[in-house]
């Protein structure tokens, strides 16, 4: 049996189910499978507003939502101390409330099952976060059937989902070295940063901060882009950076993971 039928076959075990929706690929990829299998009426898609989600992130999100069931749900991550001072896991305790967080909301609605995105190539990497869900009692489908990026990627295409070549994104946290602090500026310089490369084509794109420097990733076909834009590295400075590097290893993620 293919995996997109497996993955029918488990949603097929639920009647009502909340998801943690980010609009990336994977949870973009689970709604709209969970909605054809559920029906759009059984699927609660709880979309945690962050500072740490881009503003053009969000708004990706909400429009992919506005046919379905969704609610919003602020958050205050720089509340959270291992948050604000970037320790190393964040990732764990911002996880936690977050989902929390989903789980309350969806109780709210008599709802008692929560899905999250997490896929099969993210129980091999360094991911703190997934401890938390497990402690929650949080479900992963994707995972449950071992679906891979690609395969999620291949699924959504033959599926016609708009995000199936949607870049993977993370929290803007993952841009600063671990025990930085953390605040609603610094979030919002990196956020300002990559909008601008962003405006010129470049969506696969990380802009790591290091004080005053400012260190691009983007994929190795988007260097030329970055190199013969004088005009890019001039507005980059202007946000408050005094020198602008290309990584020449291109994107890498988890880079302050090493």
């Amino acid at each position: 049996m293919e995996k997109l039928q497996q993955l029918k076959e488990v949603l097929k075990t639920y009647q009502k189910v909340a998801i943690a929706y980010s609009g990336g690929c994977d949870s973009n990829f689970l709604y709209q499978v969970a909605a054809e299998v559920l029906g759009k009426e059984n699927v609660l898609a709880v979309l945690c507003r962050e500072i740490m989600m881009s503003k053009e992130d969000i708004e990706n999100a909400r429009t992919m939502l506005v046919a379905g069931w969704f609610v919003e749900v602020p958050l205050d991550v720089l509340a959270i101390k291992q948050f604000r001072y970037n320790r190393k896991d964040r990732c764990y305790h911002c996880k936690k409330q977050v989902m929390s967080m989903v789980i309350e909301t969806a109780h709210k609605f008599g709802i008692e099952t929560v899905f999250d995105g997490k896929n099969a190539d993210d129980e091999k990497v360094y991911r703190p976060g997934n401890q938390a869900c497990l402690e929650l009692g949080i479900i992963s489908p994707l995972a449950k059937v071992k679906l891979t990026k690609a395969e999620i990627r291949e699924y959504s295409k033959q599926l016609k989902i708009a995000t199936y070549d949607k870049p993977a994104n993370a929290c803007l946290a993952s841009r600063f070295p671990y025990d930085t602090l953390l605040t609603k500026q610094k979030l919002a310089l990196v956020e300002a940063a990559e909008t601008l490369l962003h405006q010129r084509g470049v969506y696969h794109v990380r802009v790591r901060v290091h004080d005053k420097l400012a260190r691009i990733e983007v994929e190795l076909k988007d260097f030329n882009k970055v190199i013969d834009d004088d005009a890019l590295v001039k507005e980059i400075k202007k946000l408050g950076f005094d020198y602008v590097t290309l990584d020449l290893e291109g994107i890498t993620s988890g880079s302050y993971d090493r």
